[in-house]
């Protein structure tokens, strides 16, 4: 009896033992077709309510207590996986999806890919699905991922054919553009007609607005996150198509299959070509270059070298030409140390340049920006409810600030070089994703920064250190004279800057479909585009923070509610934020910008601040879909007059700008509404439409003036209290594809109007005085009016 009850013990001790023992269950999620790893793939066990997605590169880990389970693999547009698990040791298992025959379920846009991301903590975050992108109605018809994310709530732009975008009120350079985890500093073609971005090439389009991840650092506003295909290591394809003013390829194939794979697209315009048919003087021309090869050496180690080359070129009556261009070169390797633990090694270079010639004054100039960096990142999946993000990252910096020569025998102009300037900025990270209970999870982090402004040739030393003059009697500010320039030679350094960034989200889910989110989000921006127009252009000039430029400081606050309708048919979303900005650049008035050596002795540091509610509702599901999206919200701008150091005789305040009072930025857009509808008509034709209102710009006209020698010197009053009129337009889109019939090409015809109505709507309003009359008059730009455009697609 003693021994029966001794090896029931034993037994039940066993089963104890086994019950509590916990395996790992690893892989990568594919795409069947292509072989191309996919991002943000759920991996989910149901039964336990538990499940990871995969990350940038189609891996995922999960480590759960010994058993037997139901495994579910789900991907938007792809057909599920559900295969039953049985967990007794530590596993290997890839999967493959299936892309879905019938697309009519297809969720156009997605910030959640799937329900079980109620409960994540990620917010503020935003995806795009390259199908979306491609559907959305655009000016002269090509597909546009910068001009899509102005659909979404919170992101904004200057106007119809400016660069870049704004987002919850911050500028445009306050965004960090990623392409395969390079940086891209000038999004645009044609001053902002097209993004740089070739969507044949994309595979995943990520915006973080807030709640932004401590891996990501540099800039205080947004993160772009795209990444490029991979090429298909299965079968070689090929897609492309020709527009209005555009045409592109793109050819993908394997080197050796299911091993190693290529990907080359190229995207180029050629409305230049024809334009002279017209006698018409003016050219304007861009293409871009995108490249990826990648190497499957083994199941624990993966080789990627990407790159992208793209110009442009612009020209007037050949008396102004403008060449402007990025280039990007990256290495990686991904390396598995373990099931639990997935590394990624980085080495990318990045690149901006910019040339403007101006041939009646017979000048030329050229900039450019460069960096280097090495980021090494890592993942440790702990356990199914804690996961560990933490990695290094350093950049060095090049910048010239130009070069401005003589353009010909007969210029007045001497050749000069303006100050070159070097800097490097340090990082290390750690990010923790915890699921406290089944309600609550929590996402933090911290990042430490540290920015080196490196030695230089030369640097203007001041009197008080200040190379600002404020005159008192004429309310004015004004360059100091350097009292002595010095050459702290390029091996020292001149300033250290270190930053805390503590991050932190979180999310408590009321039942599977609604849940509650806040974060807080700190960040430090170490570089600056020097640029006093409301929108950045090519010629803008980047510039790092320094002996007189402190970097900017970003707290961001956020709170929103997330709810899922009728089993994910219907999605809402809200929420409100809060941003202060400290040392923020301004400029003084009359600040000269262009191939300025001391541009210290124009800019002044103030703060920033933007509030305001988001709004956006979808139908995710059925022939009919689409989504609303609404912004409430103000965004402003404060520079205060400084404490004198000395005794000017007369006062010791200074009037600062717009007498230190708060103003409109810019980019402020008090109400912000856009509208997306798409509607499969039949199995060959789809109709797509779009409408976007927004606040006017705020800008500055002259409220009066007065004659000087005969000259009549137009006054302007406080900064941007004038507003441009109101912008609205309808666009409208009907794609029609052929039956294959048997047929290995796949195409789409795609005609679109781009401002039904013929909305005439303001660029900018610029005064004169009529000749004829000798009044004042304001002269209204517009940009577009109607615009139909016909375009082919293709794909064998």
């Amino acid at each position: 009896m003693r021994t029966l009850l001794m090896l029931l013990f034993l037994s039940c001790y066993a089963l104890q033992l086994q019950a509590q023992q916990r395996f790992t269950i690893s892989g990568n999620v594919t795409e069947a077709s292509s072989n191309e790893f996919l991002i943000g793939v759920t991996v989910a066990i149901p039964e336990l309510n538990t499940g990871v997605v995969t990350n940038e590169y189609g891996f995922y880990s999960l480590t759960l207590s010994a058993g037997n389970y139901e495994i579910l693999i789900s991907y938007l547009g792809y057909d599920r996986i559900v295969e039953p698990l049985a967990l007794d040791q530590d596993k290997t298992v890839n999967f493959q999806l299936i892309e879905k025959a019938d697309q009519l379920e297809e969720v156009v846009i997605s910030g959640e890919k799937d329900p079980t991301n109620i409960g994540s903590p990620q917010m503020s975050i935003n995806e795009l699905s390259i199908q979306s992108i491609r559907n959305i109605p655009v000016a002269l018809g090509e597909a546009d991922v910068i001009k899509s994310l102005l659909m979404l709530p919170g992101v904004t732009n200057a106007g119809e054919t400016s660069s870049g975008f704004n987002v919850r009120g911050g500028a445009a350079d306050q965004n960090l553009i990623l392409l395969d985890e390079a940086t891209i500093y000038n999004p645009s073609h044609l001053f902002g007609f097209f993004s740089v971005f070739n969507t044949d090439a994309i595979k995943d389009v990520k915006l973080y607005k807030g709640g932004i991840p401590a891996k990501y650092g540099g800039r205080i506003s947004s993160v772009l996150d795209i990444h490029q295909k991979e090429g298909n290591s299965k079968d070689l394809k090929v897609r492309g198509g020709i527009g209005a003013t555009a045409g592109r390829l793109m050819v993908e194939g394997p080197l050796k299959k299911e091993k190693s794979s290529f990907l080359l697209a190229g995207r180029s315009s050629y409305a230049h070509l024809y334009l002279p048919l017209f006698d018409f003087d003016n050219s304007a021309f861009f293409y871009d270059l995108n490249s990826k090869f990648t190497f499957r050496l083994n199941q624990n180690n993966k080789i990627f070298f990407s790159g992208y080359l793209g110009r442009d070129a612009f020209t007037i009556d050949d008396n102004f030409t403008n060449e402007y261009g990025n280039s990007v070169v990256n290495f990686r390797w991904n390396h598995l140390f373990s099931q639990k633990l997935f590394s990624n090694l980085s080495l990318i270079y990045s690149g901006y340049d910019a040339g403007l010639k101006l041939e009646h004054e017979k000048i030329k100039w050229t900039s450019a920006i460069n960096n280097f960096n090495i980021k090494y990142d890592l993942k440790n999946y702990i356990n199914d409810r804690l996961q560990l993000n933490y990695g290094i990252n350093n950049i060095y910096y090049h910048f010239d600030p130009g070069k401005v020569s003589p353009n010909g025998a007969n210029s007045g102009i001497v050749e000069s070089d303006l100050i070159q300037k070097y800097a490097n900025e340090l990082s290390v990270y750690i990010d923790i994703e915890q699921g406290i209970s089944d309600r609550l999870n929590l996402q933090y982090g911290l990042r430490l920064s540290h920015f080196m402004r490196l030695g230089q040739d030369s640097l203007n030393l001041y009197k008080f250190d200040d190379p600002l003059f404020f005159d008192p009697f004429l309310l004015i500010y004004l360059p100091s004279e350097p009292i002595k320039v010095t050459a702290p030679g390029r091996g020292g350094v001149m300033k250290r800057f270190t930053n805390l960034e503590p991050r932190l989200s979180l999310s408590y889910s009321f039942n599977p479909n609604t849940s509650l989110k806040a974060s807080y989000t700190r960040m430090a921006q170490y570089l600056h585009l020097l640029s006093n127009t409301s929108a950045p252009t090519p010629v803008d000039v980047w510039a790092p923070s320094g002996p007189y430029a402190k970097p900017q400081i970003l707290d961001q606050f956020a709170l929103g509610l997330f709810k899922k309708i009728d089993h994910g048919k219907y999605s809402f979303e809200t929420e409100g934020f809060y941003k202060q900005i400290d040392n923020r650049l301004d400029y003084i008035d009359g600040a000269d910008l262009i191939a300025n050596n001391a541009v210290e002795q124009i800019i002044l540091e103030g703060e920033a601040r933007s509030y305001g509610w988001e709004f956006l509702f979808r139908k995710n599901q059925g022939k009919f879909q689409g989504w609303l999206a609404y912004t409430l919200s103000h965004s402003e701008q404060r520079t205060p007059g400084r404490i004198p150091k000395f005794d000017n005789g007369r006062s010791n305040l200074e009037t600062g700008i717009n007498l230190g009072r708060w103003y409109n930025n810019a980019y402020d857009k008090t109400h912000d509404l856009s509208v997306y509808a798409s509607f499969k008509v039949s199995k060959f034709w789809s109709l797509n439409a779009n409408f976007i209102f927004q606040t006017g710009q705020p800008t500055n006209y002259p409220i009066g003036q007065f004659e000087f020698f005969e000259q009549s010197v137009p006054y302007f009053g406080e900064r941007n209290r004038i507003r441009l009129p109101d912008y609205h337009r309808l666009d409208f889109s009907a794609t029609f594809t052929p039956s294959r019939s048997g047929k290995k090409i796949e195409s789409e015809w795609v005609f679109s109007i781009y401002n039904l109505y013929n909305r005439v709507n303001t660029a900018s309003i610029n005064f004169r005085r009529n000749l004829d009359s000798g009044e004042n008059e304001a002269i209204r730009t517009s940009i577009f009016g109607i615009v139909p455009t016909l375009t082919y697609n293709f794909k064998f």
